[in-house]
């Protein structure tokens, strides 16, 4: 039979996890190519890259969804459950569970109206594989792609000891050309700790500004009270500039407040932090290139 695709996958993999206990990637797709009859041809089929097999890739997208929808959970890397929503879904919820059906929860909203989906869906989305072109099918998928690997980033940032995001914080500053060197950088950062400061940098090598930082790992939405405090702890040390890094989103309020002040407050959430990490190469490494080459007109320019 044809190899399914994520969302056929999804109401199979809850029910599979239902018994309440944790199972590994491998073991959930295992599980999965047996009740829908895989052949050994259909369950090694490989995609483009020849890194990861197509059914394989297509259940991890399946979970990322059901994921961001609140339905499973990861206890530890490589491992999912079911949580209480899901159980209480899959009794809601009789024929299968798609897309649509994830848009009910105000988690998985969020995740679809997030930057990098939002870019992708500006544009009608075409409704069948076929209206697209080849062109539109690496850009779609490029930017699925880019958008699971920010929600692993945010991810792994979360389950980190404290420690790892001061790091973190070091090397992104540092690869976005600020800081001074890494060893500049790394002094400052994590010894500020006066007043919501957790560090100085320097705007540039010859340190002709300093930029104050406030990070921290975060669960819920950060507020206009936070950032109050951080501006006052930046008056307080006579600073022009600060940059706020939460891994999780700011409020409205929060955004209001750090335009309106004269002290320049910049926000940084989750999601941008994911981005930036992304396109400045930290805690990433490049994976599959492919390279596209078009017809060279000039080199078949002939006159005649």
């Amino acid at each position: 039979m044809p190899i399914p695709d994520f969302q056929t996958l999804m109401r199979p993999l809850l029910e599979h996890l239902s018994d309440g206990a944790d199972h590994s990637n491998q073991e959930t797709a295992s599980v999965l190519a047996d009740q829908f009859h895989l052949s050994e041809d259909e369950r090694t089929q490989l995609l483009p890259s020849g890194k990861q097999s197509l059914f394989t890739n297509r259940v991890a997208w399946a979970k990322s969804h059901l994921k961001q929808a609140g339905l499973v959970e990861s206890p530890r890397w490589g491992v999912y459950c079911i949580t209480t929503r899901g159980t209480a879904l899959l009794c809601e919820v009789d024929g299968p569970i798609t897309m649509k059906v994830l848009s009910q929860f105000p988690e998985y909203q969020e995740f679809r109206a997030k930057k990098a989906v939002a870019e992708l869906d500006s544009a009608k989305e075409p409704t069948s594989a076929d209206e697209m072109t080849p062109e539109e099918h690496i850009e779609y998928g490029y930017r699925q792609i880019r958008q699971k690997l920010s929600i692993e980033i945010l991810d792994r940032i979360k389950k980190c000891p404290p420690d790892f995001f001061e790091r973190l914080v070091v090397d992104l500053i540092v690869a976005m050309g600020y800081g001074g060197s890494r060893a500049d950088a790394g002094r400052a950062v994590g010894r500020g700790g006066d007043g919501g400061i957790d560090g100085i940098v320097k705007e540039d090598r010859l340190g002709l500004d300093v930029i104050y930082i406030q990070a921290k790992r975060w669960e819920g939405t950060m507020g206009r009270p936070e950032i109050q405090k951080f501006a006052g702890a930046l008056q307080g040390q006579r600073a022009r500039k600060g940059i706020f890094i939460t891994t999780s989103s700011f409020t409205k309020e929060a955004h209001e407040f750090a335009s309106f002040i004269d002290t320049k407050v910049i926000l940084i959430d989750g999601p941008e932090l994911a981005e930036l990490l992304i396109d400045h190469g930290v805690g990433v490494t490049k994976g599959d290139v492919y390279e596209i080459k078009r017809i060279d007109l000039d080199y078949f320019s002939v006159d005649e």
